[in-house]
């Protein structure tokens, strides 16, 4: 984590010298000093704060907490008298790479820090504060009451809790209960496999030990002042060193040393800052609420200079869980956009990844192909792009072949749209060019000229689905990789002699194979015969966007091939009604993208699988975190889209939304877009260039208009269809459009509620 040294804080943030330890400790106003910024972004994210009135059993009921490394959730213990905090750590992992990730590199257990009351709990009242990402509220038992908050630091990484007790309460304890330090991961687990040695726990401590080397350790303490408690606690990892316990003692104490409403000042203006990004607004707040909480988990889970996000995220499923390591099929790759549409940069933890741990795709190659220019990413895999073992991504066209050749291409395109959203050339030329032109050769070794002339796949696997020659997901993921690294070298002005190669691929790769009736089938021959939860075959539609719904010409294999795949949902999950609103969307569907929508938000139940009570989601008895998290760009997808050259506002907003704000969202181009929607009609749209890119603006403005600069001075401007203009903004220039002669507010505002909904969590 980026540190941050005592010394700045001091500086930074305004608290008297020697303010009593605990005197604006998560208080209901600010630490002294400390300025609250007030306005929409405060208010819309105060509002969609989670509520519990009922004790949470588990997971899937419980607040969670974390800074993209430390994750705590809070719930019922086994005992009525005891509540629990469940631990867990992104970067805690075995290391026994001699088994595949999912055993030998595994995500472990923790364990869970108690407070055991001198009574049993009989209610609670709870407030997840997402704006300040604290928990506080109220605990009530037959002995008394306690008032509590807790946060996870969010620079240093420790749990912080302050306890209140009355009188009857006084003498709640503190406990850590350790987990048992093995997978819980079933699937193919060696009959040679066993846990790591047992734990060593002393008062303030609890060391593990890996067999591989290295460990980590929970330490905790506390300090009192009067009647008031403050206890902090903190995890710390090491490998394959082993000074996991000095790092965790030390962590834990330095916390405690500290003044407290300097801590919490500290960690309110990393959040605050955070909410003050990027701003959306619409009348459901179902909706609005749902997509704020996913903002604040996925701020949660990852970070820039942290692991990529595991099935997990940074929270740990107490039973029977078996996803336990980093999954590349589609997971990571559908958590991450939502990271470029929202203005966070901080949290692309794929970018980084890449360029840091690119050698280990090597691995994942088939020993046969490793040439030292040649890479692939076989699932699962530990967070430094290892799989452990011997596993690889197969051989295409022989029994070794798996569904997992494109996981490389995919998970680069999420690089892509971080360089497409900043136009950061260094992401450009020193993460994606280089390591998507090896992830290209790997396909390389297979591409054939079938007798039409035509490059050909043989056989792969469409994900979850079947096996096939000129696999559509393999192809979808080829013509962009070849297509996007030709225009890279452009960009770039390289003198890159690959380039004819690319364009040829990309040029003479077999088209998709289509049914008049159905679409783009799985592949040759093979056809979607039975409910599909993976849109595998559908890339090119989206998130590819190859076909452009604007010409005719592409809408027909669009529609037939999307309401082919929607025909049987029984098999579908989450992240398949996230995908489906999406594309919705980008198909000018406003209708069926909030319907797909708000039937996943609506927690109904199918396959087994359902959104959580605290908008975390399972399948089966898995904890996952992708598809929520998914769905919150699909919010996005209706309210801006910036692909294809051409940014466009509220592409697709449901006639029942009447009105609609964001503000600081980002689309392709490195534009910043700000924008309102009133009484069902654009009022303006607002454009940030960071980086000069020629801007094609649909406005979506009926009538004639005003295009102003940020001085309020005319510019010039073409139209270049309807509601659309182009407007040549150089690097930090703005450009604001509205109907002639208007004069709107132009500030972000939380917009009519269409009507009361509960608060997610255990409201009631």
């Amino acid at each position: 984590m980026v540190g941050v040294s005592r010394r700045t804080v001091l500086r930074s943030v305004s608290v008297a010298a020697g303010a009593a330890a605990f005197g604006g400790l998560w208080a209901q106003g600010a630490p002294p000093g400390l300025a609250v910024p007030r306005g929409p972004h405060r208010e819309v994210a105060m509002d969609a704060r989670m509520r519990w009135r009922r004790m949470p059993k588990n997971w899937q009921e419980a607040p969670f907490l974390a800074n993209g490394f430390l994750g705590v959730q809070a719930y019922a213990g086994q005992t009525p008298q005891v509540l629990k905090f469940m631990l867990s750590h992104t970067q805690v992992q075995d290391q026994r790479i001699q088994w595949e990730a999912g055993i030998g590199l595994s995500r472990l257990p923790i364990g869970a820090v108690t407070l055991a009351f001198a009574g049993a709990i009989t209610g609670v009242d709870w407030t997840l504060d997402l704006y300040n990402a604290e928990l506080g509220g109220t605990i009530t038992t037959t002995r008394g009451q306690v008032a509590f908050s807790a946060v996870v630091h969010n620079d240093l990484g420790v749990l912080l809790v302050s306890l209140d007790p009355s009188a009857g309460e006084s003498g709640a304890t503190w406990g850590f209960a350790p987990l048992v330090s093995a997978t819980t991961r079933t699937v193919r687990k060696p009959p040679e496999y066993t846990a790591n040695p047992d734990p060593e726990q002393t008062d303030g401590y609890c060391a593990q030990p890996l067999t591989a080397g290295g460990g980590y350790t929970t330490a905790w303490g506390e300090k009192r002042v009067g009647s008031k408690r403050l206890f902090a606690a903190t995890v710390a990892y090491s490998f394959p060193g082993s000074t996991h316990t000095r790092d965790a003692v030390s962590s834990a104490g330095r916390a405690l040393s500290m003044n407290p409403d300097v801590l919490l000042a500290w960690h309110r203006r990393w959040w605050n800052g955070f909410h003050q990004r990027s701003f959306v607004s619409v009348p459901d707040k179902q909706v609005q609420r749902f997509y704020w909480i996913q903002l604040y988990k996925i701020a949660s889970a990852t970070r820039e200079d942290g692991p990529v996000a595991a099935e997990w995220g940074p929270w740990f499923p107490e039973v029977g869980n078996s996803w336990t390591a980093v999954w590349w099929n589609l997971n990571v790759q559908v958590t991450y956009p939502i990271v470029n549409s929202t203005n966070h940069p901080e949290l692309d933890a794929v970018t980084e990844t890449f360029r840091r741990d690119h050698a280990n795709l090597e691995v994942s190659v088939p020993p046969a192909y490793r040439d030292g220019d040649t890479y692939a990413l076989s699932h699962p895999g530990d967070w430094r792009l290892r799989p452990g073992g011997v596993r690889t991504v197969g051989v295409p066209g022989t029994t070794s072949k798996t569904d997992q050749t494109g996981n490389l291409l995919w998970g680069l395109h999420n690089v892509w749209l971080a360089y497409r959203h900043h136009l950061d050339q260094p992401v450009l030329r020193d993460v994606l060019y280089p390591t998507l032109a090896k992830a290209l050769n790997f396909y390389r070794h297979f591409l054939f000229t079938g007798p039409d002339g035509l490059l050909h796949l043989p056989l792969t696997r469409s994900p979850e689905y079947a096996d096939a020659a000129d696999c559509t997901y393999d192809l979808s993921l080829i013509r962009w990789a070849a297509t996007t690294l030709a225009y890279s070298a452009r960009i770039l002005r390289l003198n890159e002699p690959r380039v004819p190669m690319w364009r040829e691929i990309a040029a003479k790769l077999v088209p998709y194979h289509e049914d008049p009736a159905e679409g783009v089938l799985i592949g040759d021959g093979v056809r979607l015969a039975a409910s599909h939860r993976h849109f595998s075959h559908l890339l090119w539609l989206y998130p590819l966007r190859e076909r452009n719904w604007e010409r005719p010409a592409d809408r027909d294999v669009m529609t037939r091939t999307f309401r082919h795949w929607a025909a049987d949902q029984s098999a579908w999950h989450g992240y398949s009604y996230a995908a489906a609103s999406s594309m919705n969307s980008v198909m000018d569907q406003p209708e069926e993208a909030l319907r797909y929508l708000k039937f996943f938000l609506d927690r109904n139940i199918v396959a087994d699988t359902e959104l959580t009570a605290n908008t975390m989601y399972r399948e089966g008895s898995n904890f996952a975190v992708e598809s929520p998290i998914t769905a919150a760009q699909s919010v996005v997808d209706m309210l801006l889209q910036g692909s294809g050259g051409v940014v466009k506002a509220f592409p697709s907003v449901s006639a029942k939304w009447p009105d609609a704000s964001i503000a600081g969202l980002r689309a392709e181009g490195a534009f910043l877009v700000d924008a309102s929607r009133r009484n069902g009609a654009t009022e303006f749209v607002r454009v940030h260039s960071e980086a000069g890119a020629p801007l094609v603006l649909d406005h979506g403005i009926d009538g004639d208009i005003d295009v102003r600069d940020e001085w309020g001075r005319r510019l010039s401007w073409r139209p270049v269809g309807p509601r659309r203009i182009t407007v040549a903004l150089r690097r930090g220039g703005t450009v604001t459009v509205t109907p002639r002669g208007a004069r709107p507010d132009f500030s972000p505002r939380d917009v009519p509620s269409l009507g009361a909904v509960p608060a997610w969590g255990l409201p009631d």
